[in-house]
């Protein structure tokens, strides 16, 4: 078999067509270079966010285009979407694991070089939480103008299309709650409690961000099945 490569055609001054299609020529020489790094793990930390930053792009584009969906009352397409989103989020997810291995005395070599530069300002991650606000504000009109409330979806089938819309919402909230519960634990682990981000902000007040919820209705159905349950209905008498 031959393996001489074919000429390439795409427009464009690399090599290959794979280069010129995926541009990396651009992509990779978007990284610190070894001579302006101060150290040799601000490749690792850069790689890593800025792959992160890529996903966020894909995953805004999918939410995008489901909200579309909802808007013309295509709830299934809708689903395909968000799922496709979470389950984009849980591979960020577990890519920033790597940055367990960064060692704390060696972020502290280059950390100076972020400057004021924080995870909070990622461009990638307001768009995902613009997305979500937009999601439930759009689930709550398409609810409304059905004359449905989050708990009679609930009450109903788990085949019913808005009943799976509302789940893969729900799973959505929860991948970005192990997203901020992750990157928590690892600023923790990296820089310690009780100590202040590149932005003065205590690294501890990611925690409290941990129990935010994207969907609050979807979660508060919930609780209403469960309190209104003989169960539930048992517990809260014996706590009167």
């Amino acid at each position: 078999m031959s393996t001489t490569p074919l000429p390439a055609v795409l427009p464009g001054t690399a090599a290959t067509d794979y280069a010129r299609y995926m541009r990396t020529d651009v992509l990779l020489s978007l990284q610190r270079s070894t001579s302006e790094g101060a150290h040799p793990d601000e490749l690792l930390f850069q790689v890593v966010h800025q792959s992160s930053e890529l996903w966020f792009k894909l995953i805004y584009d999918e939410l995008a285009r489901a909200l579309d969906h909802i808007a013309d009352d295509h709830p299934g397409a809708a689903e395909l979407l968000i799922q496709r989103a979470a389950q984009s989020l849980r591979l960020v997810t577990q890519q920033v694991d790597i940055l367990r291995h960064l060692h704390p005395m060696q972020f502290a070599s280059f950390r100076a070089e972020l400057g004021n530069g924080s995870g909070f300002e990622s461009p990638g991650w307001k768009l995902l939480r613009q997305a979500t606000t937009e999601l439930d504000i759009a689930l709550s009109r398409l609810l409304a103008s059905l004359d449905l409330t989050p708990i009679d979806l609930y009450r109903g089938q788990p085949s019913d299309p808005l009943y799976r819309l509302a789940e893969a919402l729900v799973s959505l909230d929860e991948q970005i709650a192990l997203w901020r519960t992750q990157h928590y634990t690892i600023a923790t682990r990296i820089i310690g409690h009780g100590v202040l981000g590149t932005r003065n902000t205590p690294v501890d007040s990611l925690s409290r961000l941990i129990s935010h919820r994207c969907f609050p209705t979807l979660w508060e159905a919930r609780t209403e099945l469960t309190e209104s349950s003989p169960r539930g209905r048992q517990s809260r008498q014996a706590q009167q």
